[in-house]
């Protein structure tokens, strides 16, 4: 018989944390699958235009992408938004604006 291990405790369950823009809580995407391709698309030295749109589509969901136009935001600020996106999973919260 195979040995069966159950790591359920060791996982954490959380669900999704979030962005504060102006007072709007935008829901950020963490599953594994969806953050390995993003790292995959923002590994590269210089992502480019295509790079960044596949993962603001990927990272946030249509309820976070609704507020996030509502703000009116130009693209460098989008970019920004991104990035922090990817920061907040990948590399954790540095305390700044933490909730």
């Amino acid at each position: 018989m195979a040995k069966v291990v159950d790591i359920t405790e060791k996982l954490t369950f959380e669900g999704n944390p979030s962005l504060m823009i102006k007072g709007k809580k935008l829901e950020v995407n963490a599953d594994a699958p969806t953050m390995l391709k993003v790292m995959g698309l923002m590994g590269c030295d210089n992502p480019g235009i295509d790079e960044i749109l596949k993962t603001y589509d990927m990272m946030f969901p249509e309820k976070s992408k609704k507020e996030i136009e509502k703000l009116g935001l130009g693209f460098n600020d989008l970019i920004v938004v991104v990035q922090e996106a990817v920061g907040l999973i990948v590399g954790g919260v540095n305390g700044q604006g933490e909730q």
